[in-house]
């Protein structure tokens, strides 16, 4: 047997309900090195590959492109939008245009705990002095909470949109789940030109807030608007070192 055929083998025997290891990352990410973005989703939504997967959306500035190939494997596919309670009504608008016009059908909209609200951002104001803090409330736990019943989770990250997203690879690990979750990165290796050109040959509907100076758009007391040439999340929680809000954090435990 030689080595594609026994990484096919391989592959083929990783079974999802026990959740993966890095081993089984690696042999991903070696699989699928030259596959499409295409036949990786329909290995992933319809060939079982990865148990049960949600996406994760932001319904941000390049969230579209995403949300449309997933739409062209499964509609069905459970599409995970945590609602902050801080958004720009521009973000939770475009999110119903999406989900409409791409046909999704199992949009789960996830929530703060109000009792953590309540002990831990009374003011709502938390964000000002602690952004760590506030996008565990409003992100971290509730999606941790919703991920409990999921194997893998989908992403849109893309290297070219920061430093920390450079070396990324298609499958990896979350960290953030002791059971082994697996996250799957698909656009991993689209850059902003590629993103672009999909928008126009699919006529997507862009984020209106991108028009107006925000190439990459969070939560609205957070997100600022970004000068031409700049790195396009250096108007997120500008003042701060800070460049994720922990969804995406390997090896760190929420905040207490």
């Amino acid at each position: 047997m030689n080595a594609p055929q026994r990484l096919a083998r391989d592959v083929d025997r990783i079974d999802s309900s026990a959740r993966f290891t890095q081993e089984q990352a690696d042999l991903l990410n070696t699989r699928f090195a030259d596959a499409d973005t295409s036949s990786l989703l329909d290995a992933v939504l319809t060939g079982g590959l990865a148990g049960r997967v949600a996406i994760v959306s932001s319904f941000g500035a390049e969230s579209a492109v995403l949300l449309h190939q997933v739409a062209q494997v499964d509609r069905a596919t459970p599409v995970l939008f945590l609602d902050t309670l801080k958004h720009f009504p521009e973000t939770l608008a475009y999110r119903d245009t999406l989900i409409a016009e791409l046909g999704l059908t199992d949009l789960r909209i996830l929530t703060p705990d109000e009792a953590e609200l309540a002990a831990r951002d009374e003011t709502g104001l938390r964000w000002s002095y602690d952004p760590d803090g506030c996008c565990d409330l409003r992100k971290v736990r509730p999606l941790a909470r919703a991920l409990a019943g999921f194997d893998a989770t989908l992403t849109g990250r893309k290297a070219f949109q920061a430093a920390t997203r450079a070396d990324l690879p298609r499958f990896e690990i979350d960290h953030s789940d002791a059971a082994g979750r697996l996250k799957i990165n698909p656009l991993i290796d689209w850059d902003a030109a590629r993103i672009a050109a999909y928008f126009g040959e699919h006529d997507l509907p862009r984020h209106p807030l991108v028009a107006r100076g925000f190439p990459s758009i969070g939560c609205e007391p957070c997100t600022h608007k970004v000068a031409p040439g700049e790195d396009p999340r250096s108007g997120r929680w500008k003042g701060w070192d800070k460049v994720e809000c922990g969804i995406h954090k390997p090896g760190e435990e929420p905040f207490l």
